[in-house]
């Protein structure tokens, strides 16, 4: 029954099928970024053709990766529906502006509903994470309340930068500065895992 509702999927694919539609994002960018094109009698910047690729990217590889797994994370979710509704937004109205206010958004949600469960004295983090990541309660308030305030920064980050430079910079910025500083984030964050972390009951021989 596990492996029924739990299908094994190589971290490769998976890091593939979840970065491959960034990455793409960011060279058919580079490459088109100066370019412009006529459809339907209204011009559109590379910026927003590789806009209107990137949505049924992000929903084919989530699609896949679901088929694989056989599950979504919650987080997955919501980014997959807010790229389709700010990225849309974008292509309809020919404005940049609302794809860029995507990583805002995303950022003030997920501290807010974190925020929300601190104040009830829950952590909603642990709901997310306690399965793969098991941790005293503790940790999970530590971790919860230091991930909401990184989340306001991010989302503080992204306004600043994509009101206050330019497209290639923010570009840059969604590629490889946020991915860098979650990734940053849960590295500095060892010291609570391994104070507060708990080991599996070890199964007898």
């Amino acid at each position: 029954m596990a492996d029924k509702a739990e299908k094994k999927v190589s971290g490769g694919v998976k890091m593939l099928l979840e970065l491959g539609p960034v990455a793409a994002f960011f060279i058919g960018y580079i490459k088109l970024k100066d370019e412009v094109f006529t459809i339907g009698g209204t011009e559109y910047d590379g910026f927003i053709v590789v806009t209107a690729a990137f949505i049924p990217l992000m929903l084919l590889t989530t699609g896949i990766l679901w088929a694989l797994t056989g599950k979504l994370s919650k987080m997955q979710i919501l980014t997959v529906v807010l790229v389709t509704v700010f990225g849309g937004l974008s292509v309809w109205l020919n404005d940049e502006r609302f794809f860029k206010m995507k990583p805002t958004i995303i950022y003030a949600l997920f501290a807010a509903i974190l925020g929300f469960g601190l104040w009830r004295g829950e952590s909603y983090l642990k709901v997310l994470m306690g399965e793969v990541l098991p941790m005293e309660q503790a940790g999970w308030m530590i971790i919860t309340k230091r991930l909401v305030g990184f989340f306001v920064l991010l989302a503080v980050l992204n306004e600043v930068v994509w009101r206050g430079f330019s497209t290639e910079a923010w570009v840059n910025f969604k590629t490889f500065g946020l991915t860098a500083a979650l990734f940053l984030f849960f590295m500095t964050q060892s010291r609570v895992f391994s104070k507060y972390g708990i080991e599996p009951p070890k199964e007898d021989a």
